[in-house]
């Protein structure tokens, strides 16, 4: 019984989903042009803003953080784009330098309860961003290519808490990508499980200087991203620098 209240939840989230990202294509979808945004596409330029600040280093997470857990759905078609967006066999992501040492404390902090940290995307090439805006042209949302965002400045973040013992997920009240005003943190229509299972990670973020976007209650930043450039730098370069 238990089994089957579980399979109508997620299939009534999932057509939720669906329904929220074909409304976004609909409303959206007249407009696409945006302005291009200096960015960083060269390796040797990017070497070069390291070498004059290495808390600009691209770190991959595992490499600090071995415990930690991916699940990238981007390199997924198990996201809300429904296709990959990222090149198949894509098994690494990285943060900038500062983040992923305040991401550590995070994971150390949560391991002593017993609990860790799911990664669903980490930094994104700008050339992702552009891909997602010619389809979601939502800010909320998407990224404006305009500005870029701070995904593609390796700053930001996606995650959510899973238990150690069983490496399942907190109950968050909506998975990832839900475009439904479920997602949002102000939203307390939800039960005390929820509430706790959010509020645990906000403060636990936070305390280690990520900020909340209101809109989505897994994504987390770092403040000061405009010190970070746009990167347009693909995976297997970065994984090359490890």
């Amino acid at each position: 019984m238990t089994n089957k209240i579980s399979n109508r939840f997620y299939i009534k989230q999932q057509v939720l989903l669906i329904f929220s990202t074909l409304l976004f294509l609909f409303v959206n979808g007249q407009n696409t042009s945006y302005t291009r945004p200096a960015l960083t596409d060269k390796w040797d330029d990017y070497k070069e803003q390291v070498k004059n600040d290495p808390a600009k280093k691209m770190v991959e997470l595992k490499s600090m953080i071995p415990e930690i857990v991916y699940n990238l759905r981007y390199a997924t078609a198990n996201n809300f784009m429904r296709r990959l967006m990222y090149p198949t066999g894509t098994n690494t992501t990285f943060l900038r330098l500062p983040a992923v040492n305040a991401l550590q404390k995070v994971q150390e902090e949560l391991n002593k309860k017993g609990l860790g940290l799911k990664i669903y995307d980490a930094y994104r090439p700008y050339s992702v961003t552009v891909k997602f805006w010619e389809l979601v042209k939502d800010e909320r949302y998407v990224a404006n290519p305009s500005r870029g965002s701070g995904h593609n400045r390796g700053v930001a973040v996606d995650l959510t808490i899973i238990k150690l013992q069983t490496g399942r997920e907190l109950n968050m009240g909506t998975g990832f990508d839900n475009f439904t005003d479920t997602a949002h943190h102000n939203f307390t229509q939800l039960s005390k499980e929820i509430l706790e299972n959010r509020d645990l990670l906000k403060s636990t973020m936070g305390k280690y200087g990520f900020n909340a976007y209101s809109d989505e209650w897994w994504h987390y930043s770092i403040p000061n991203s405009a010190k970070f450039e746009i990167l347009d730098i693909d995976f297997k370069k970065l994984k090359k620098d490890l």
